[in-house]
Parts: structure tokens; C-alpha cells; sequence
């Protein structure tokens, strides 16, 4: 039997990214694999050709971190013919000259302390040992990350070049890539001109030209190109003779994010990089047209003539932090372009609308052989052994892909790059970009709205701050330290007691639901999921989607409305694009069952009615009978509220009795007044989402991509019970489940907080003793169970009962894990 070609793959760009996909799809053993590059392999003008090669660590995101720590292991290996490695591991210092960033530099270090990375917050004579040239009187103090350090990336870029060829991958340089051709909904070729390379497989790894390729394939690639600017002293007199190379470095990397400056040693020269300036977003129409031949390092399409004046006040801040500078001046600078997002991550994975078409996009070196990897395993294998969740091509709105709001929301995050920002922080602008019927009412009631996916969220309602009068005493929320309390309110208590002893409306309608018909819907859903999709119309099941490695790719609740009809309750648009890819191809492959796809979330609104009390307002309102025996819990029906069209499902995020009460949006002004008006005389409230967060902690209710990723198995994640052990028919990831759970080292467990006050707010490090063993996921003060909770990634070998330590902003705190749920774990208040 002969073996099965590996598809032909044809990858745009030899940048760090491109180049490092191809040396890893040859390192999986395909090497079937074409790349074409517009400039000079040697020098291809993009931004890896100009990129200072900074390369740090510290960062929020888990998966972010571990490319990182992919790449500074795969640059250090990458060696020349005189044995130099391409990384220069000199460490990373990040100083602070305020108080507020100094508390900001313990939160990093906990970031790092939480995936593994070394990282210590060092005093400011330890910053000044470290980095000579600093102004003794400005910094209180750094964080040092010792495996930082500077990629050398056109010259590892060279050799992985060299290693992939030497293993049969084919590189074309000065190839224009003008058309991709598609049929039948998946890629059929690259054309270059009068060229045309046939291909199963494309990956755009265009950088900042990305958009561009994204357009002939009808992919919306939301990025912006922009101008940063770096510049160079003339030689410093105290670093003649340090550095051996003309770039070399032998001191940290340095960060002064108080003023959205960089530093780096380059020979006897200072190397400076400034966020500091305005945005000067790049119209690529307008780039130069350099002819492959005329690029050099100085001269090539991403970079653009310096503009001192947007330095200026820069450089005097340099010289004010390095003093030595103040003997120099600037040398040469340039505007190198880069590529900025909607909301800061890279843009990985494959599109939704074309099969085969992939991107790798705004990926900056410290990340570029990390998600090189990550792409060459998806497909290879079909998945990535890191979790591509928050950095997924298809994770935006349709909205947040407009060229307006990509632009808009790009400048802004290249203005607040080092800022210090909360994590519950929300973007200024643009704002009120979606609403559900309900947002006129929620404002009458004193909302106060944070922003998600471009909705606007409710946290809690000022109308609810009378009842903190009324609050008992053992309900009130404990003061809390300056940097929890940020975006936090007491209100939060009444809203949580009111839920709990009498009745609330909370606004579900950003929660993304799916319709998924057709004679193949129920098939379709059965073999992605781990419950039953085949139940009689009514059911509801909240299930798991997992890829072929056992791994959560998301969690969701489908309830089947009629035989053909299914209503999905899911997490985003990664979700959309997969179940959507496959309806498609199961479509295809068999006419009979086809399956539409629709996202009905813009045209349809939710109310969450939950609390003892909330059976006596629907009695009010629906002539239906809506008792626990009239519709059960995990079950669905439709009925009629004031005349309304709604669907009733009997479940509850937050542990109570009641519904989720869907409509169309077109009558969800008048449902909403319509319940509102029927609870007057049971005390009913709207509840915003930082009760609604508590009250899911307390009853242990998972999020996907917070709790759990691809990551982690169900068994691990507390989820064995959504893979239902009555399902004998195969479902994706079934047969790798028994060995990866038996593989799994970690579990997700529940911590309460021993004082009972401290709130922390998620990614802090864990100690089990004195070493970093965990980290937490979810966190809030539980306002039932009278303590803070937290939930964390914790080894196997810690039992309930076991003390722990968190590390919040650079002390630790003394916690215990306990057994969960903390609230109503025999499930009798939720199931009425």
C-alpha cells in the first residue's frame, strides 16, 4: 500500500515565522513545503529584517509565555559554523520609577513565577549593578528576568532557512504573490505573476502585509500596520571596549514603561525603541516599491524615514535615565513598522470560511518559532500541543474585523502598550458598539457597563445601592486592597443576597448562541460533543467540544428544540468557525445530511430570572406550566410570557432555581419591562456580572478559557461528568481520553482564602511550600459562603485540607483546598 502524500504547502513570507514554520514542518517529517518570499531571502525587508530582537517573557497569557520560552530554547540551539548560537541570553530588567508600576513589576513577576519563567523584583542597587548606565536617583527597583535576552533573528532566520532546505523544503525569493485560487471552499493554489505553484495548504506569514493576502481569499486578517521608532546613540564612552560584536550586548535588555522606552546595548552604541509618539498608522499602498536588489539593512519597505521630531522629548528622557547619554547624540533612527491588533494578541490558525487557508500574523520575534510550531502541529496533527484560544484567527466579532474598528482599537493599544492596566479595565472607545433591548432600561437603573467582544456588560446597577442599607450584616463585601477594589463595588453584595433570597434579572444576552439545523444536525453535534445530541426534542445538555488529543476546546449547552432544530449555547467565534467548518464538510460528503450553521445571537436577547422567588413571578406573567415536574431542570419548551414568543430553558450559572428566557431581540425591550413589572411585589432586582461571577464560584461552574483550555483534560478540569459514560458511539478526542487522563500531573481545585478578606484577581502564582506549583485561574469573594475563593492548577499530590500560599502582588496569602462546590452541593436549591 503506498503511503499518503503529505499535502503541499505554500507558505507566504520568510520572516522569522515563515521560515521557522517550514524547519518545523520539516522537523514533523513535511517537507512537501514551498515558500515565497517578495524580498531577498537573505535580507527580506520586513519587520524581522529591522526588529531589535528583544525577547521577554513576562506576559499574561500562559500559552504567550510558553512560545516565548519555545523560542529562546530554539534560537539558543541554532548554532554557526563558529558554534554562536542566535540568542544572546543577557536577561531582562524592567525598572520602575513609581509606586504604582513597582506594584505592577510584583504582579509581572507573578506571571512568570505562575508558567514556570524565573523572574525576581530586585532593589534599585541591584537595577543599578545590573545596568551601570542608570541614573542612580530615578529607579525604586526592577524586575529581572534572567533568561531574557536578545534574539539575533536574521541570523537565526538564516539558519533554520538553510536547515529546512538541506531537508528538501524548496525556497522561491523576489515572488510576488499576486492570487490565491479556491474551490469548492479550500485552496487550490498560489499565483505569482504568470506562475501558478498548486497547494493543499496556505499560510500567510506575511506580517504587516498580511491584510493584503487575508483580501484574496476573502480573510479578514484585523490587523494594522504601524510605525515605531527606534534610533541609535552615537558611541557611549563607558561602553567602549564591553561589547566584542559591532551588535553586541553583554548587559540586560532594559524597560522604562513609565515612559514607553526601550533599551539596548548595541556594541558602544545605545539602542532606543519608543511607544512614546503618536500612533503613525502605515498605508501600504504607499509603501515604497523598492526593487529586491536595492534592499539593505537601512533601506528596505518596513522601514521608514525617522522622524526626530516625535524623539524628541524621548531622547531627553533617555538621557535623563542613562546620563551618559547626554554626551551622545542620535546617530540614526528609523519608523519600522510592525503589526498591531484589536486587542494586542497574534492572529494563528485556520480561517473560517476558506479550508486550508492559515494565517500567522502579527506574531513579534520574542513569539515568532513558538507559534512556527504551533501552526506546523495543527497541520501536521490537526492541533497544537499549546492552547491557541487567545491568540486564535477567528476569535473576533464579525464587527471587530471592520477596517474602522481594527484601526481605532490597534492605536490604542499601541498607546497603552506598557501601560499598567487592570484586568478588568475595559477599552475607552470605540464604545456602546453593541447593545442588547435591555441597555435603555439597564441605564434607567444606574448600570455601570464594562465592554467584551464589543458588548456592553452590566457589572452592577447604582439603583441597588439603597439596599446596602437593608443588607445583613454577614452579606457585606470586606474592604479590600486598592488594586481588587478597582472596578469592584459593594453593591455587588445586595445584588448577590437578593439573587439568593428572593429574585433577579441578569442580562445573558452576550452569551453567543448558535442555531444548528438540518436532517444531519443531530449526527453532526453527536460526534463532536461528549453527551448524547440524539435525545428527544426538550433536552438540554451541557457538553464538551475536545480536539482528537482528549483536550477541551471549549465547553457549551445544546438543547435540541425539535428533530431537526438545535439551539447552541457557545463561548465565541472559535466555536462558530469549527462547528461551522464541519457542518460544511459533513455537507459535502453526504447531501442528505446537510447542516446549516447560523450565529442568532445579534437577532435574539436572553434574560437569566433565577432565585427562590422566581417561580411567583413567572406565575404572574405565563400561563405555561413552568413548575420543577412542568418543565425539569436541563430542560427546554417554548411557552409565552405576556404574549411573548420566548424559549424557556431550566438551567442556572449561578445555583439557583429558574430560567433562561430567550427571544427575538425585536420584542426583548418589552420582555424585559413585562418581568420587571410582574416582580415589584417579590423584591426583584437586576444583577449585574460581578455578582453573577461570585455566585458561579460558589457553585463551581467552570469558564472556558479562564478554568480550562485545551490544555487539560475533562477528568482534570472537574468536567468528567460532561462525558457521559453511556455514549458508546465515537465522539472527537474519545480514544486519546483514558491515556491523557492518566498522563494528567495537575488538577483544578478550589481554594478559600484563610483571613477571609483577601481578594485576588486571577494568574497569580500558587506555593505548595516554598515552591511555585500552581497558578489561579478564577477568583472572587464568595458573598454566601462569607470567604474569598479562588480556583487554581494545582499537582495531583495536593489533597483537600492542604494549606497553600498565593502570591498577590509580592506577599503571600494563606489559603486551603477545599472540596467543591462550596454552595449547595446536593443541588437541591438549583433543581427547585
Amino acid at each position: 500500500m503506498r503511503p499518503t502524500p503529505s499535502p503541499r504547502v505554500v507558505i507566504i513570507g520568510a520572516g522569522i515565522v515563515g521560515a521557522n514554520l517550514a524547519d518545523e514542518l520539516a522537523q514533523l517529517g513535511h517537507t512537501n513545503t514551498l515558500v515565497l518570499e517578495q524580498g531577498p531571502l537573505g535580507i527580506p525587508g520586513g519587520s524581522t529584517s529591522h526588529a531589535p530582537g528583544l525577547v521577554f517573557s513576562s506576559n499574561g497569557s500562559k500559552s504567550m509565555t510558553a512560545f516565548a520560552q519555545y523560542t529562546i530554547k530554539k534560537l539558543t540551539s541554532l548554532t554557526d559554523s563558529e558554534g554562536r548560537g542566535s540568542y544572546l541570553p543577557v536577561g531582562g530588567l524592567e525598572i520602575a520609577t513609581t509606586e504604582e508600576r513597582l506594584q505592577d513589576l510584583h504582579r509581572r513577576a507573578g506571571w512568570n513565577r505562575s508558567y514556570g519563567v524565573e523572574a525576581h523584583v530586585v532593589d534599585a542597587d541591584e537595577c543599578l549593578r545590573l545596568f551601570p548606565l542608570l541614573n542612580p536617583d530615578m529607579p525604586l527597583g526592577g524586575l529581572l528576568t534572567p533568561g531574557d535576552g536578545l534574539a539575533l533573528a536574521a541570523k537565526g532566520t538564516q539558519l533554520v532557512i538553510e536547515r529546512a532546505r538541506a531537508a528538501g523544503v524548496e525556497f522561491r525569493d523576489r515572488t510576488v504573490v499576486t492570487d490565491i485560487e479556491q474551490s469548492g471552499g479550500r485552496v487550490t493554489a498560489v499565483v505569482a505573476g504568470d506562475e501558478r505553484f498548486p497547494a493543499d495548504v496556505v499560510v500567510s506569514c506575511a506580517g504587516f502585509w498580511g491584510p493584503n493576502i487575508g483580501k484574496m481569499v476573502g480573510t479578514e486578517i484585523p490587523l494594522l500596520p504601524l510605525a515605531h521608532q527606534f534610533a541609535w546613540s552615537t558611541p557611549v564612552r563607558s561602553l567602549a571596549g564591553v561589547n566584542e560584536l559591532p551588535n553586541g550586548a553583554s548587559r540586560p535588555i532594559l524597560r522604562y514603561q513609565d515612559r514607553d522606552l526601550y533599551y539596548r546595548e548595541w556594541g558602544d552604541t545605545i539602542g532606543i525603541g519608543s511607544y512614546a509618539h503618536r500612533p503613525m498608522p502605515v498605508d501600504l499602498d504607499t509603501l515604497p516599491a523598492y526593487r529586491p536588489e536595492d534592499i539593505t539593512g537601512e533601506r528596505m519597505p518596513s522601514s521608514l524615514p525617522f522622524t526626530p521630531e516625535d524623539f524628541a522629548a524621548e531622547w531627553k528622557a533617555s538621557q535623563e535615565l542613562l546620563p551618559d547619554l547626554r554626551n551622545t547624540e542620535i546617530k540614526r533612527g528609523f519608523n519600522g513598522i510592525f503589526s498591531f491588533t484589536p486587542d494586542g494578541g497574534s492572529l494563528v490558525g485556520e480561517s473560517r470560511h476558506v479550508d486550508g487557508f492559515f494565517a500567522a500574523e502579527a506574531v513579534w520575534v520574542t513569539h515568532g518559532p513558538g507559534i512556527a510550531r504551533a501552526v506546523a502541529e495543527l497541520i501536521a496533527t490537526g492541533q497544537s500541543s499549546i492552547d491557541l484560544s487567545d491568540c486564535d484567527l477567528n476569535r473576533f466579532e464579525d464587527v471587530q474585523t471592520t477596517p474602522e474598528y481594527v484601526s481605532e482599537t490597534s492605536q490604542q493599544n499601541f498607546v497603552e502598550i506598557y501601560d499598567v492596566r487592570h484586568p478588568s479595565e475595559p477599552r475607552l472607545s470605540p464604545r456602546n458598539v453593541r447593545v442588547s433591548p435591555f441597555h435603555e432600561q439597564q441605564k434607567a437603573l444606574g448600570a455601570f457597563f464594562l465592554e467584551g467582544t464589543g458588548w456592553e456588560r452590566p457589572h452592577w446597577f447604582e439603583a441597588n445601592a439603597a439596599l446596602l442599607e437593608e443588607l445583613p450584616s454577614e452579606w457585606a463585601a470586606p474592604e479590600r486592597d486598592a488594586w481588587s477594589d478597582k472596578f469592584h463595588s459593594p453593591i455587588a453584595a445586595a445584588e448577590v443576597w437578593k439573587t439568593r433570597t428572593a429574585v433577579a434579572m441578569f442580562d445573558m444576552t452576550q452569551l453567543k448562541r448558535l442555531e444548528i439545523t438540518g436532517p444531519g444536525a443531530g449526527p453532526l453535534l453527536h460526534g463532536l460533543t461528549t453527551s448524547s445530541m440524539l435525545r428527544a426534542p426538550g433536552a438540554v445538555s451541557y457538553t464538551l467540544l475536545l480536539d482528537e488529543a482528549g483536550g477541551i476546546t471549549s465547553d457549551i449547552t445544546v438543547a435540541r428544540l425539535s428533530e431537526q432544530s438545535y439551539q447552541a449555547g457557545v463561548n465565541s467565534n472559535v466555536d462558530l468557525a469549527y462547528i461551522s467548518r464541519k457542518a460544511r464538510h459533513q455537507s459535502e460528503e453526504d447531501p442528505a445530511q446537510w447542516v446549516t450553521v447560523r450565529d442568532i445571537t445579534p437577532g435574539t436577547c436572553c434574560i437569566g430570572l433565577w432565585g427562590p422567588l422566581a417561580a411567583a413571578v413567572m406565575e404572574k406573567v405565563s400561563r405555561d406550566d413552568l413548575s420543577k415536574d412542568g418543565l425539569k431542570y436541563f430542560r427546554a419548551k417554548e411557552i409565552s410570557i405576556g404574549g411573548i414568543p420566548v424559549t424557556a430553558m431550566r438551567l442556572s450559572y449561578v445555583g439557583e432555581f429558574g430560567w433562561e428566557l430567550y427571544a427575538s431581540a425585536d420584542v426583548g425591550h418589552r420582555l424585559w419591562d413585562v418581568i420587571w413589572e410582574a416582580g415589584q411585589e417579590h423584591g426583584i432586582i437586576a444583577g449585574g456580572r460581578e455578582a453573577f461571577n461570585s455566585m458561579r464560584l460558589e457553585k463551581g461552574f467552570r469558564s472556558f478559557g479562564t478554568d480550562m483550555t485545551s490544555d487539560h483534560e475533562p477528568d482534570q478540569a472537574g468536567l468528567g461528568f460532561a462525558v457521559k459514560a453511556s455514549k458508546t458511539d465515537d465522539f472527537v478526542g474519545k480514544s486519546a481520553l483514558a491515556d491523557r487522563a492518566a498522563a494528567a500531573t495537575t488538577r483544578l481545585r478550589c481554594l478559600t482564602v484563610d483571613d477571609g478578606t483577601s481578594v485576588v484577581l486571577g494568574k497569580e502564582p500558587v506555593y505548595v511550600g516554598d515552591e511555585a506549583s500552581g497558578y489561579v485561574t478564577s477568583a472572587a469573594y464568595g458573598y454566601t459562603v462569607r470567604q474569598p475563593i479562588a480556583y487554581a492548577w494545582l499537582p495531583n499530590r495536593v489533597e483537600t485540607g492542604d494549606g497553600v500560599e498565593i502570591e498577590y502582588l509580592g506577599r503571600r496569602i494563606a489559603a486551603t483546598v477545599v472540596d467543591d462546590p462550596l454552595y449547595d452541593p446536593e443541588m437541591t436549591r438549583l433543581r427547585g
